[in-house]
């Protein structure tokens, strides 16, 4: 199966308090049937309700960390997406707290290739955050200094042995 097949007609729950962010993400996940919500109180009633596969979530302005808690839940994919929370800490608080992904804002234009990866990841029996330092490490070196990663040793430690 080629893995852009991977996310044909998946359900997927979008919530950003930006309306031009969900207009993105929809356009990019138009193989997706996508639902959006812009605030905590509409994706918690989506996340209860309805049967999601995926659920990508804002960390600031619709109190990501508890929608979180609502879509592991339901056993639902949670992907951390987040402009103004981007942190070393905000990346580990994610994983920590079973977000299935943490992806920055910028680099929302592959939002695909991560929910694949996951998926991916899922269908080989292996952690979601499988592909993350491939993905994601050259970034973090860019952002946070070429040192981050003595700083997350703790980080490191965990996605090593859960990959």
């Amino acid at each position: 199966m080629d893995n852009k097949d991977l996310l044909e007609g998946k359900k997927i729950l979008l919530v950003d308090d930006e309306t031009d962010v969900l207009e993105t993400l929809t356009d990019i996940l138009s193989m997706c049937n996508v639902k959006t919500a812009t605030d905590f109180e509409t994706a918690k009633a989506l996340l209860e309700n309805e049967n999601f596969d995926i659920a990508v979530l804002d960390i600031m302005g619709v109190d990501g960390y508890k929608l979180l808690e609502t879509a592991k839940k339901q056993k639902i994919i949670a992907v951390m997406l987040t402009a103004h929370a981007l942190s070393l800490e905000n990346t580990l608080e994610s994983f920590k707290k079973g977000a299935d992904l943490y992806v920055p804002k910028e680099e929302l234009s592959k939002i695909a290739v991560y929910l694949e990866d996951v998926l991916e990841g899922r269908a080989k029996g292996r952690h979601s955050w499988w592909r993350w330092m491939e993905r994601f490490g050259p970034y973090y070196d860019k952002r946070f200094g070429a040192d981050w990663k003595e700083k997350s040793d703790k980080f490191l430690e965990m996605l090593k042995y859960r990959v």
